[in-house]
């Protein structure tokens, strides 16, 4: 039966260090293949912490899945900023546009308990409240109440 590890990594800088050494090296792994493959699929997430499951199956080869880091690490990314406001009601601390939220919903979409991406966005919104980030220059919760009542229109796949 296959064994499964969930680690998170730095992405595209994983090593043969801990997390990963420590979890993977008594599988009977080559750990640097495996070190070489996750870095190899998590490199578009440079400067994140990616969720990456590795499954490892009883003739010790191995597969791995890359999650999606969470919400708060894309809209840092994409605002390149080091944290969240201290004070998120009264300081803001960044300014994305409505196309940057949709992104951040469409990469999140897949893994969200959502049935559509009008709510991963409003779950981008919420992250956006907590963390002092205003969306097109207004307070998130702004945005939100203009999706609720129709004047902001997202796109349905």
């Amino acid at each position: 039966m296959p064994q499964e590890v969930v680690v998170l990594v730095p992405g595209g800088k994983a090593t043969p260090g801990p997390p990963l050494g420590p979890a993977i090296g008594p599988l009977g792994l080559n750990v640097k293949q495996v070190v070489d493959k996750i870095n190899e699929a998590t490199r578009e997430y440079d400067g994140l912490n990616v969720p990456v499951k590795i499954i490892v199956k009883e003739d010790r080869t191995f597969e791995i899945k890359v999650g999606i880091p969470p919400v708060s690490a894309l809209i840092k990314r994409e605002l390149k900023i080091e944290k969240g406001s201290s004070t998120p009601q009264k300081d803001f601390v960044g300014n994305l546009s409505f196309e940057q939220v949709l992104k951040i919903a469409k990469m999140k979409k897949e893994q969200s308990l959502s049935y559509n991406l009008k709510g991963v966005v409003k779950e981008v919104l919420g992250t956006c409240v907590s963390m002092g980030i205003k969306v097109d220059g207004k307070p998130p919760k702004e945005v939100l109440a203009e999706i609720e009542e129709g004047k902001r229109q997202i796109p349905e796949e």
